[in-house]
């Protein structure tokens, strides 16, 4: 299994969100599990691969050749793919991924937290999708979405299915959940 994790290529004001994203890493390797990422060696990125690839897991990072310098890119990944722009690297992560995890980051991270949303609900993939709420991180955007539920532009199932996990560890265990059927939502 891969997971498709985003998250800041900034550190955050949070010492916590280094090592959520340290610990998230070093337990996803330890299970077995390949990390797909936007390819950067800094912040959260950065921590986040690096954690991964001490405890010995397979790490694929996807980075726009626009982006290669810009984030700096990681060179010491298992595999480094280069593509043309943030569509193709969504696209490519989407593809390559069995589970998508979101943590900390900014306006790029809830992007691709959306749009992966998004092709969830419209049937486009079948893939688990969680977040990791370091520190309430989350909690405003949960909130926004209760509200799209309750004004009718969201499907409360699909709101069932954003999974929340307030440990990396809690996090691993929800993406190995297998994915809730209609009748389950």
């Amino acid at each position: 299994m891969r997971v498709a994790v985003y998250l800041g290529s900034s550190p955050g004001t949070r010492p916590e969100y280094a090592a959520a994203a340290a610990q998230t890493g070093r337990l996803l390797a330890e299970a077995g599990m390949g990390l797909v990422y936007g390819g950067a060696s800094v912040g959260l990125m950065g921590v986040l691969a690096d954690a991964a690839l001490a405890a010995g897991g397979a790490v694929i990072g996807v980075i726009p050749g626009g982006l290669f310098d810009v984030e700096v890119a990681h060179r010491d990944l298992t595999r480094l793919e280069v593509v043309g722009s943030m569509h193709e690297r969504k696209a490519r992560m989407a593809e390559l991924a069995d589970g998508f995890a979101a943590l900390p980051g900014g306006l790029g991270t809830l992007d691709e937290l959306l749009e992966i949303l998004t092709w969830q609900q419209l049937g486009l993939h079948r893939k688990p999708v969680a977040l990791l709420d370091v520190g309430g991180f989350w909690e405003p955007l949960l909130g926004f979405v209760d509200g799209l539920v309750a004004d009718g532009f969201v499907p409360a199932g699909s709101r069932q299915r954003l999974v929340t996990a307030a440990t990396p560890a809690e996090l691993i265990r929800l993406l190995r959940q297998p994915f809730p059927t209609a009748s389950q939502s």
